[in-house]
């Protein structure tokens, strides 16, 4: 039987969930001539680490860091993915990249019911992730103002998506000024609280919480982060990333075969494992 073989790339990848949730969705669907592996390639040597799925019959891969931008220059990016800077899924038979964050983010968002349209979106950070969740919210009507601890990222963010994606409007804020808009969702991209720094959180100690907003914390790892328990406890409510992650990649998984996955299954394999790795 030939194996349809599609995977990740990325350095490191040894601690990526992405073979699990998608070799699951794989068996549930009686898939079983499709294989999805993650293949450590070094920064260094990305041109020629390519050669190794693409001259081996993979029918495309996800990209993780540190390639994500680097990797646009041996692929075709498509509109989303030259807007928002960064490639995540390539489809080989075409080589074409494009990126799934977005939709994935905005999916899940709605997923929890949560309004997008005519809303104030607060967005900490200015990285990949705060591009494509930017990027996201304002194509779904968001009123959006970033907040970074460096200014001079966010202006990069800035100034990157209104040449790229014609996006303007969007406001640079300092946390004081943050702390009294009125927006009714905060959205982390950063990655302070991530595990092991699970004590960390982007919103300061020294600063009001805002009463009664929603947080979404892109960090899955924990579970509850701090930033999200700092909502909870100002009666706010507040979501992990681990939806967002099974959502940018069944959109993957669906481009590759042209198949809708189980996308509750996926994220259920997601949390067991890494309920299982905390107890390990």
């Amino acid at each position: 039987m030939a194996i349809n073989r599609v995977g990740l790339i990325g350095f490191p990848v040894e601690h990526s969930l992405s073979p699990i949730m998608h070799n699951a969705a794989f068996k549930a669907l009686g898939m079983y001539d499709w294989l999805y592996d993650a293949m450590s390639i070094p920064p260094d040597i990305l041109r020629l680490g390519l050669r190794e799925p693409r001259d081996h019959g993979y029918i495309g891969i996800n990209v993780t860091v540190p390639h994500k931008e680097a990797i646009m220059a041996y692929v075709r990016p498509d509109e989303k993915a030259r807007a928002i800077g960064a490639v995540n899924t390539v489809d080989f038979r075409s080589n074409i990249g494009t990126n799934t964050d977005a939709d994935g983010f905005i999916d899940d968002l709605r997923a929890n019911d949560v309004s997008i349209a005519g809303e104030r979106v607060l967005v900490l950070g200015a990285g990949g992730a705060a591009r494509a969740a930017v990027y996201g919210l304002v194509g779904a009507g968001a009123e959006v103002a970033i907040v970074n601890r460096t200014r001079s990222r966010a202006e990069a963010l800035v100034e990157h998506l209104r040449v790229s994606a014609g996006i303007g409007g969007l406001r640079l804020m300092t946390p004081n000024e943050a702390a009294d808009w009125g927006m009714s969702l905060i959205v982390n991209c950063t990655s302070v609280g991530l595990h092991p720094q699970v004590h960390q959180s982007p919103w300061s100690q020294n600063l009001p919480f805002p009463a009664g907003r929603i947080v979404y914390d892109m960090v899955y790892r924990p579970a509850t982060t701090a930033l999200m328990r700092q909502c909870l406890a100002h009666n706010g409510r507040a979501i992990g990333g681990l939806g967002m992650l099974a959502r940018q990649g069944a959109i993957s998984f669906e481009l590759w075969t042209g198949v809708k996955p189980p996308i509750d299954l996926m994220r259920r394999v997601l949390q067991d494992a890494l309920e299982s790795a905390h107890k390990d």
